[in-house]
């Protein structure tokens, strides 16, 4: 028997109890790896193994200029081979704001073959018009772009009525997604509290506010919170700062394979009698 062959001999139905899971390019329960600094062989055996279940993979916060060139060409190359977007960390066009690095950055994005930005002020400040600029510029380069709502401020909360506005005009400007933040850890920001718990009354309120909920990624990091979310929203809600390790168990989940979410499996429930 050849390994190639041994997916398929799986019975039919039994990858994807639940019966619902799109097959890539996907719209829906679209899956982001943050990649903290993996090694080229370390990122090709995650796409080898697991790549067929992410959808975007973002070079964590600041990282990219730190990788050597042909390395980071590498693994762009290895993302787009496996249909999966490529970006740099939001942090990264950050400091070249500060810096008054705008131009460079894109320069570099483009001429690398990055596919999509991140556009955030978790660190800085930007008003509208800079936010709205930079989101428009990333488009006329052919870039996509994420957006990301809120601080990395250890205890930062999410203000409902402030970031359903900024959703509305991000997405105007031509963003395809915009991004809860909650940053690598999952604790004491955003949606989730000191303990990386989900702040249920926030997320109730977000859900009753906000339009347009299959255009917001939710960064979950941690076990717990994925399956909140997925509790609450559906195994097709959009997640991110998946930690590369965790792809498949996240997808196991989604598809009712894991005693967490098993009641998203479709098939009919026998009872066997002795």
């Amino acid at each position: 028997m050849q390994i190639a062959h041994l997916k398929s001999m799986w019975p039919e139905g039994l990858s994807d109890p639940s019966g619902r899971r799109q097959a890539k390019p996907r719209t829906r329960g679209l899956t982001m790896v943050i990649d903290k600094g993996l090694g080229l062989h370390a990122f090709d055996d995650l796409l080898s193994s697991s790549g067929e279940y992410i959808d975007i993979v973002k070079l964590g916060f600041g990282t990219s200029p730190l990788y050597p060139l042909p390395i980071i060409r590498d693994k762009i190359k290895l993302a787009l081979k496996h249909g999966i977007k490529i970006m740099p960390g939001g942090t990264l066009l950050e400091a070249a704001v500060r810096l008054d690095l705008v131009p460079g950055f894109f320069n570099q994005v483009a001429s690398l073959g990055f596919t999509s930005i991140e556009v955030s002020d978790g660190t800085i400040n930007l008003s509208r018009a800079r936010r709205s600029e930079l989101i428009k510029d990333a488009r006329s380069l052919g870039l996509s772009v994420s957006t990301e709502y809120g601080k990395k401020l250890f205890g930062s909360r999410i203000d409902v009525e402030d970031f359903a506005s900024t959703a509305e005009q991000d997405w105007a400007c031509g963003a395809e997604l915009v991004t809860v933040e909650a940053r690598e850890s999952g604790k004491g920001v955003g949606l989730f509290d000191e303990r990386g718990e989900c702040r249920d009354e926030d997320l109730s309120h977000i859900l009753s506010v906000v339009p347009n909920l299959d255009r917001i990624l939710w960064e979950a990091p941690l076990k717990d919170q994925q399956v909140a979310l997925i509790k609450a929203l559906g195994a097709d809600v959009h997640l991110g700062n998946i930690p590369a390790q965790d792809v498949i168990t996240l997808e196991s989940m989604r598809r009712g394979l894991r005693s967490d979410t098993f009641e998203l499996q479709q098939a009919p429930y026998l009872e066997y009698m002795i």
